[in-house]
């Protein structure tokens, strides 16, 4: 069982920048896939971007592409999301989640809220 614990979200106005954290408890933590989500309020959960277990491989939304940048680090089991240029429209609940597949992912972290002023 992974245990994922988000941080990092706050409140930030439009064109500024958040770091996301996402710690894992599993010291397998490297042969995970990764990816980070978002859910705004009464949308459902989209995906925005996911790493693969050795950091080679990258892949985002196109409403994010060019503005934020996934990256992990394995020996501190932690995934990041750096998020630059921000819009009122991201804001949303951002949560990580690991795999052993891009796009099957087991375990989810509780979120962490951003908030995007105008």
């Amino acid at each position: 069982q992974v245990q994922l614990v988000e941080s990092g979200g706050g409140l930030v106005q439009a064109g500024g920048s958040l770091r996301l954290s996402c710690a894992a408890s599993e010291r397998t933590f490297s042969t995970y896939v990764m990816g980070w989500f978002r859910q705004a309020p009464g949308k459902e959960r989209q995906f925005v971007a996911a790493i693969s277990w050795s950091g080679d491989s990258t892949y985002y939304a196109d409403s994010v592409k060019g503005r934020f940048t996934i990256s992990r680090d394995n020996a501190k089991n932690t995934v990041y999301l750096q998020m630059n240029s921000l819009k009122p429209e991201d804001t949303a609940v951002y949560y990580c989640a690991a795999g052993v597949v891009i796009g099957a992912y087991a375990y989810w972290g509780q979120g962490t809220l951003v908030t995007v002023s105008s």
